[in-house]
């Protein structure tokens, strides 16, 4: 199981000086010299203070996330599950040092070299929790892959949820990697997640990937 979160646009500015390692970065093979032209474009970000991925992102998502208070082996898994796509660093773990920065990503600049870090990561199940921006800059398997889509019932009618959508998504990475075993299947995903939400699964169909719509 491998769970792709965008990161958030709020974040923590470290303030213990901790200096930056690019080569201790995950994905390092393939996208280090992204990495190396990002930051010489951006000279405004402090190398000298950084922290863990984990406690730079902020947003509502990480909130309901909560990684700080998950047991041990619930860290252990999000530690392995889980994939930060990064407009500074193309891609990340929650363990991953990191300084704070403050822009949005450049698809261009990012899709050739996630394509050869991410690839293969979609030989196992994929679950998507990514905002449409950071959605383009890697496709995986659509037939191995579930994106997670959040909607609100309105006088019956489902209407689509943006900004609130981060916090349930935030939930349900939180739920899943709390749990013993990982799901293989959209089927066994989508069963897993019934346990504690109201949502539907929506089959793969063409170039689209399976969906579970979460209804709150």
């Amino acid at each position: 199981m491998k769970i792709f979160l965008p990161p958030s646009e709020k974040k923590n500015e470290p303030k213990q000086k901790t200096a930056f390692k690019l080569n201790a970065l995950s994905f390092n093979a393939d996208l280090t010299a992204t990495r190396t032209a990002v930051l010489k474009k951006h000279k405004e970000i402090d190398l000298s203070h950084c922290d863990f991925a984990s406690n730079v992102y902020e947003g509502v998502l990480y909130q309901a996330l909560d990684y700080t208070s998950l047991s041990a082996a619930a860290q252990t898994r999000a530690n392995n599950s889980i994939i930060i796509i990064s407009a500074a660093f193309g891609a990340l773990r929650l363990t991953d040092v990191i300084p704070y920065y403050k822009f949005k990503i450049d698809p261009a600049t990012w899709k050739k070299p996630l394509s050869l870090a991410l690839s293969g990561l979609d030989n196992e199940l994929v679950i998507d929790c990514r905002s449409s921006t950071y959605s383009t800059v890697w496709t995986p398997n659509p037939l191995n892959t579930v994106g997670i889509r959040v909607f609100k019932k309105v006088a019956g009618q489902l209407k689509v949820i943006t900004h609130m959508s981060k916090l349930t998504r935030g939930e349900v990475t939180r739920y899943l990697v709390s749990q013993a075993r990982n799901p293989r299947t959209p089927q066994e995903l989508h069963k897993l997640l019934s346990k504690e939400f109201n949502c539907r699964l929506i089959e793969a169909e063409g170039k689209k990937s399976w969906f579970i719509d979460v209804i709150t």
